[in-house]
Formats: C-alpha cells, structure tokens, sequence
C-alpha cells in the first residue's frame, strides 16, 4: 500500500490523508456522546438514541443536496467550506448549553463529514484512470477503519481528563487539515467539469428517480447496509438478551478488534484485485459471505465461533464496500458523480435502521429470530443488486459519454 500512495499525484494523497484525519476526529468522539449526552443534558437512555440516530439520518439526507455541490463547486473551496463547517461543528458541541445547539451541531459534523466524503471520491473519479479506482477506495477505506479502530482509544484517555476534551481535540484535527490543503490542495480542479448546462437540484432529482440502475443499487445498499452498517450494535443488543453482560463485553470487544485488524490488514489486498469487469460476481460472494457470516452468529455457541463468524463476515464487508463505489462509479455520468455518490449515502439510513428494527423484534420474538430477519435483508439487497446489475454494460457506455 505505500508503494501505491508513492507513486500516487499529491492531489490523492491529500484526500487520502484528509480521510484518515477526519475520521479519527469523529471516532475520537462517537463513541463517547451517550456518556456526555447522559451527564450533560440528563439524557435517558431511549431520548439519547433518538438524538444520535436522527443527527446522522439528517445528515445522510442533506448530504445527497451536498453531491449536488461537488458537481458545481470548486472542489478546492468546497472542501475548505466543509472542513471549516466541521471544525465550527465540534467547537460548538464543546461550547452548547443547550440541548438544541448541541443537537444542531451534531447534524453539521455528520453533513460536513458526508459531504467531504463525496468529494473525496468524485476526487478520485477526476484524478485516477478507471482501472485504479478499486485501489483507491480500498485505500481510503482502510484508512477509514485505522481511524475508527484508533479514534475511540485516544477518545477514551482525552474523556478521562475532561468530558468536553474529546471535542476540542476533534476540531483541533479539522483544522489541522483546513490549514494543510488551505495551502497545499490543487486549486485549478472544479467539481465536475462539465460542458453541460447546470440544472435546478430539484430536476437533477427527478432524473435520478428515473434512474433504474441508480435507484436499485441505492436500494440494495440499504438493505445491505441494516447488517453490516452497525453490527456491534444489533449484536450487543442480542447478547445482552441472552447473555451475562459480562460475556457481552467479552465478546463483543473481541468481535470489533477482530473486524479492525481483518480490514486493516486485508482491504488493500483483496480490494485492488476488484475490478470493474467482473463486479455482480465480486458482490454476490460479498453477499454470500454476509450471510453465512449471520448464520454463524445465529448458530454460535462459544468465543472462537463467534469469531469464525466475524471472519467471515468481514470478508463480505472487505468485497462489498468497494465493489459498491465501483458500481456508482461505473453508471455515474461524468457531470454528476457528486450527486450519485450523494445518493449512495442515503445507504446510510439502513446502518441507523438495524439496532432499531432489531431492538423491536428482540423486545417482542425470540432472540434468534433476529437473525432470521437480517438474512432477509442480505437476500433483498442482493436482488436490488441484481435487478441494477441486469443491463450494466450498456450503462456503462452511457455513464461515459455524459448523457
């Protein structure tokens, strides 16, 4: 991977690196907002989920608005805009009183966070020949999961000298790389390019809604996404139920570490080997591997299965993420890569569904039909895959003359 990111242009490396950087800031302080919402607003439990929850849904459908901007900015200045929204994001939850401010605050991290992300992969549309793509995202998602592995650790020793220190710290970090790309990001490249006529935001909409491929692939990520978008979580809710909580944390932190480490340790390498010649065969193995990964935790009846399962399970997670990017970048027109990379986050709001909808079922089925549940939902975001997948190729040569 570092002799990747040698021979890779300036340009890339600085996206790279903002990546790593902005996500180590929001896993500094994810974690820990329960224990400050709780503490510093007298939060019970369920009203902490409703804010956390719907600040990161709000963000994911702003966001979509956002992609609309990388295809019309300068993405020199949306990115300084979206780092100093971020950076004012967290000096704001430091500074709130009042559970609306810090709330507003909350939503501007999460919608900043997004919408750098899209430009950070429109960047890679813009800069890399096709064939390097798959690399990129591997690489960026390899750092993405460096920061989320290290970020709660330094959270965790900054939140032991002060509660409020984790978000200070956070904008200390977005500011660091405000300044670094205020002088050394590329200044003459715009958001898309186009020769195209701009059109209104709500029209680009109607054209994405008639967009087959787009709405399919946009729909199976969601799907998808209720299972691996936030595992730990559903997983410690099944655990709890029918656990001791302290064989809960035992097997739940060593299930995260287990997931760190393979993604770390194995995205790069599986993930540059992606390409966009045999994609639908590349997702169905992801998907393939996510379920065999939920039936091993239904079946698990001790550490080292539970484990073997995890393995497994991230195997999907390391085939699917990049295959996904490589499907958007395949029917994406040129002028409007933000906006489909926009809509592709809306995949988001299946991650902040799962503990939801599998909280519910927990509180109202036995225990191990919740993993009957999220099979399902391996099984209809595969088909929403497939359905997208079905006339690929001549999407492919539409994509690429702009039409």
């Amino acid at each position: 991977m570092l002799r990747t990111l040698r021979r890779y242009p300036k340009a890339i490396n600085l996206l790279l690196a903002g990546t790593l950087v902005l996500t180590l800031a929001r896993a500094i302080t994810l974690p820990y907002l329960v224990i400050y919402l709780s503490g510093a607003f007298n939060l019970q439990v369920g009203d902490i989920g409703l804010v956390i929850g719907s600040s990161l849904i709000l963000g994911s459908l702003l966001s979509l608005y956002g992609g609309f901007l990388v295809d019309r900015t300068a993405s020199h200045r949306l990115i300084l805009g979206c780092c100093a929204l971020f950076t004012l994001g967290f000096v704001g939850a430091f500074t709130a009183r009042q559970l609306w401010l810090f709330y507003l605050c909350l939503v501007l991290v999460n919608l900043a966070y997004a919408v750098l992300d899209i430009a950070i992969k429109a960047g890679f549309a813009q800069r890399l020949p096709v064939e390097q793509r798959s690399e990129a995202f591997s690489i960026k998602y390899t750092l993405t999961n460096i920061g989320y592995a290290v970020g709660p650790f330094l959270g965790a020793g900054l939140a032991r000298l002060d509660i409020s220190l984790p978000f200070l710290v956070s904008a200390a970090l977005g500011a660091g790389f405000l300044a670094v790309h205020l002088c050394w990001g590329e200044r003459q490249c715009n958001g898309a390019g186009s020769t195209q006529p701009p059109l209104a935001f709500r029209t680009l909409g109607r054209q994405l809604l008639r967009d087959y491929r787009l709405v399919c692939f946009t729909l199976g990520g969601l799907l998808s996404a209720v299972v691996f978008g936030q595992f730990s979580a559903y997983l410690s809710q099944y655990l709890v139920v029918t656990l001791s909580a302290e064989a809960t944390y035992r097997i739940i932190s060593t299930l995260v570490a287990t997931n760190a480490l393979l993604v770390i340790g194995l995205q790069y390498a599986i993930g540059r080997r992606i390409s966009q010649r045999h994609l639908s065969r590349w997702l169905a193995l992801g998907l393939g591997l996510f379920l065999l990964g939920v039936a091993g935790f239904g079946l698990a009846t001790s550490l080292p299965l539970w484990v073997l399962s995890m393995v497994v399970f991230t195997l999907g997670e390391i085939i699917v993420f990049p295959a996904e990017y490589m499907f958007i970048d395949l029917i994406a027109p040129e002028h409007l890569r933000g906006l489909y990379y926009g809509a592709q986050n809306l995949s988001n709001l299946g991650g902040a569904l799962g503990p939801i909808l599998c909280g519910l079922l927990l509180a109202s089925q036995p225990a191990h039909w919740m993993f009957y549940m999220l099979a399902a939902f391996i099984v209809a975001g595969g088909l929403f895959y497939w359905l997208g997948a079905a006339n690929l190729e001549p999407a492919k040569n539409t994509a690429r003359s702009g039409a």
